[in-house]
């Protein structure tokens, strides 16, 4: 493989091209100013502006999200696995039909895993922009998000609609519902019954890892985040793992899988029969299956990465009540 050829394999966090219409609260205050990043895969977005870095999914799809402080994401439902890591800056993640049923607070690094069948949202408590990047289970990353029914109200009022076909409509743009397209229904009471209200012991405790702690336990060997034996015991269709300057030897190595790189700290040299090229902060680099390579930090200080692998599980629910 070439160094051009694995470059296309690469998004550089600088490059990352925002949408900032990509959900139906995109005019609503207080979640007007975020913006939504798709890497690879093509994610939940509702807006066709959404730019695509990596079209093939590895079983997965990977995202971010970018917002100034006091904005926030609408409280929304996923039927797989989201898992997010914080990037940059302090996240406030809530929950609940109301938003109300619990909430934690991640700083940079820490992990959230967070459970199915749960409307969630989130909000930059920093004083600075921040940046959470997002792992999204399976392929077509669950066909969508299912939205609290206040949200798609709120957003009606302030000229967004969501129709049925998952598509949104700006009335601002002079865009109207076409004839052959009704509105996307409002989940009944009977329907919201089946959203859990999730106590937020049982969420800190079954679904939260802590940075500091990740990098002690990845010491001398990599830390087994998400899967059937690692930290957070869950399957949720892909496997995740810290690594850490003292956790991965420079020796070459391949895998029958894809491997997502996401970095976190450090600047890591990527070496591959072909070439050799540096990956830092924020960059998500994915590796073909069967492509020998090493993976080393190229500087000293402070080193992490997460690495993402497709599992067989199916990716639905998380939940365990």
């Amino acid at each position: 493989m070439t160094p051009q050829e694995m470059e296309k394999r690469i998004v550089r966090y600088g490059d990352l091209k925002p949408c900032r219409t990509a959900f139906i609260d995109a005019h609503t205050p207080g979640s007007d100013q975020k913006e939504n990043f798709t890497i690879i895969g093509g994610g939940v977005s509702e807006s066709p502006d959404q730019h695509v870095h990596i079209a093939d999914t590895p079983g997965f799809n990977i995202g971010a999200a970018g917002q100034p402080p006091k904005c926030r994401n609408s409280l929304h439902s996923h039927t797989t696995a989201e898992v997010f890591f914080v990037l940059k800056g302090r996240w406030r993640f809530f929950w609940g039909r109301w938003g109300n049923a619990g909430e934690v607070v991640c700083e940079e690094g820490d992990i959230f895993n967070i459970p199915t069948g749960i409307f969630r949202g989130f909000e930059n408590i920093g004083t600075d922009y921040g940046m959470i990047m997002s792992i999204l289970g399976g392929d077509d990353a669950g066909g969508g998000v299912t939205w609290a029914p206040q949200v798609i109200e709120d957003a009606k009022d302030h000229g967004l609609i969501l129709g049925e076909n998952g598509v949104l409509y700006d009335s601002k743009k002079g865009e109207s519902l076409p004839h052959n397209v009704s509105p996307m229904p409002l989940l009944t009471d009977e329907q919201l019954k089946d959203y859990a209200e999730a106590p937020t012991s049982a969420v800190v405790r079954n679904y939260i890892g802590r940075y500091w702690d990740m990098m002690a336990l990845a010491a001398d060997e990599p830390c087994k985040v998400i899967g059937e034996q690692a930290l957070l015991k869950d399957k949720p269709g892909f496997e995740v793992e810290l690594l850490t300057r003292g956790s991965i030897s420079e020796e070459t190595y391949s895998v029958d899988r894809y491997e997502i790189l996401m970095v976190m700290r450090g600047h890591w040299k990527l070496t591959w029969e072909g070439g050799e090229t540096t990956l830092a902060p924020g960059d998500v680099c994915a590796i073909p299956p069967q492509l020998r390579h090493s993976l080393a930090p190229s500087m000293t200080g402070e080193a992490s990465l997460y690495r993402v692998m497709n599992t067989k599980d199916p990716a639905g629910a998380t939940w365990q009540g």
